[in-house]
Formats: C-alpha cells, structure tokens, sequence
C-alpha cells in the first residue's frame, strides 16, 4: 500500500526511519547488556523502550557483536533447553560512551539545524566547527 502521510510517502517514511533505528540497535543492544540477558528476553527489552527489533535481525548482530570482542557469552544449561547469555564486553563498554557521546552530537547538531542557528558543537570527528 502507497499511502501518505501529509506530503511524504508512508513507505519513503518507514525506509527513512528504519535507517536511523538500525543504526541505534547496536548502542540500545550494548547498554541493555551491561546485566547478563538472553536474545529473545533483549528483544522484549528493546521494545519496552520503543526499540522494535525483528529476530531475525537482532540474533546475526548479537554474533556479530560478540565477534568483534563487543559481547561475551556463555551457555546457561540450567534450564530444560540451554541458552546463551550475553553480557557487554570492557571493549563494548567504550563503544557505549564513544556512541553515546556521538549520538548526543548528532542530535546537537539536528537541532541546530532545525532552529537554523549554527551552534559551536564538536564534530564527531572531533573537530571544533568555528
């Protein structure tokens, strides 16, 4: 369906706004981590805060996350049917202050892009912009 939304396309909209999710996934998956937690209990998690996540993408990104020394995991056989427990990382614990600190710019920046005043705001390249 090809509907619209005042003068934008819903489905231009919805491609749009999944962009800007997908990239906050990693960061919302990372602090959600600092307490040990399964997948499927980081999915309920993510969207208890308005974070909407499909499985099938969630389950990829947590191995992928793991792989680059972002998340440790290990398997929690207690139950009827072993799970793996994730947990964030020292390293993931830097990427937590370093994206954090990037998103608070780049909301910074919108928002001065959106009154139409150019603020004197670090870059994110960290570069003072005079």
């Amino acid at each position: 369906m090809n509907t619209s939304i005042g003068e934008v396309n819903e489905d231009v909209l919805r491609t749009h706004r999944q962009e800007i999710r997908r990239g906050t996934v990693v960061l919302a998956s990372l602090i959600a981590l600092r307490q040990p937690g399964y997948g499927y209990a980081l999915l309920g998690t993510l969207a208890e805060h308005g974070i909407d996540v499909d499985a099938n993408t969630l389950y990829p990104l947590l191995r992928r996350l793991e792989d680059q020394g972002l998340l440790t995991s290990e398997w929690d056989t207690q139950k009827a049917r072993p799970r793996k427990v994730y947990r964030t990382s020292e390293q993931g614990l830097v990427v937590i202050d370093v994206l954090t600190k990037d998103l608070t710019e780049i909301n910074t920046a919108m928002t001065s892009l959106k009154a139409g005043t150019p603020d004197q705001v670090q870059s994110i390249e960290g570069e003072s912009n005079e």
